[in-house]
């Protein structure tokens, strides 16, 4: 399987040394805002490849996915919570229909995601993603403009609503809550909480879901990566995954 990257970030390097490991994928080409060596700077400009995998965050995907999925390229991305934006969901089902190709979303940060799509046949009666990180884990969203973050003693949620409103007022913190939303209930459907809790022990994510299946409680405690602090673990391991499902002969569905 021939790839291309958008980004070269924590999540990017993981994803690209991992590749370097397998026989059967090969990172051919890196897509980024200036084009050097084997890098582009547009999707029209890549060597013939069979995925491209966003590393590169909701702008990425709005600048690279449509591009890409009307030219006939599957698109892996991360950054599920640029879905909430109505716009941009229709523009890339658009492309990736004209183009013959497949939008794939890697699960990120979080699981249980499959027992969330299998339970929403059935019907979800209630949903719920609480998002709980330490102070510096909310740096550079609006949490900063609700909390004093250096100061915080006590756990204080500074948001609470939809997962739509979380995914788009914190597009850099609110993936999970999209890809919880994506799997099961939907963006207006899905209630979040977000909390900064200077007690957390990393950054923890917890999912009830109520519904004809029965009840689901999930909770996972990640780590980040080592070069990036704010660049969760297993949502670039998530990644690799889809790249492996991919190109595995036998696959879940």
């Amino acid at each position: 399987m021939r790839l291309a990257i958008v980004g070269k970030g924590a999540i990017a390097g993981f994803v690209t040394a991992a590749v370097a490991q397998r026989p059967d994928l090969h990172l051919v080409a890196r897509v980024l805002r200036q084009a050097e060596g084997a890098a582009v700077a547009d999707v029209a400009d890549l060597p013939p490849v069979d995925l491209l995998i966003d590393c590169a965050g909701h702008a990425g995907l709005a600048q690279h996915g449509p591009a890409a999925l009307a030219l006939g390229i599957d698109v892996l991305t991360l950054s599920l919570g640029a879905l909430a934006d109505d716009a941009l969901r229709v523009e890339l089902e658009g492309a990736a229909r004209n183009g013959m190709a497949q939008l794939h979303l890697a699960s990120g940060a979080i699981g249980a995601l499959d027992a969330l799509r299998a339970g929403a046949i059935g019907g979800l009666r209630a949903v719920t993603y609480t998002g709980r990180k330490p102070p510096a884990g909310w740096r550079g969203s609006p949490a900063e403009d609700r909390l004093d973050l250096d100061r915080l003693t006590t756990a204080a949620t500074h948001f609470t609503g939809t997962a739509r409103a979380a995914a788009l007022a914190y597009p850099k913190n609110a993936n999970v809550a999209a890809a919880v939303a994506l799997a099961g209930a939907g963006f207006d459907a899905t209630q979040v909480a977000l909390i900064a809790d200077p007690d957390a022990p990393g950054n923890v994510h917890d999912i009830r879901a109520e519904g004809a299946f029965g009840t689901l409680n999930f909770s996972i405690t990640g780590a980040s990566l080592p070069d990036n602090p704010r660049s969760s673990a297993l949502a670039a391991m998530s990644a690799v995954a889809a790249l492996s499902q991919a190109a595995a002969p036998i696959r879940f569905a």
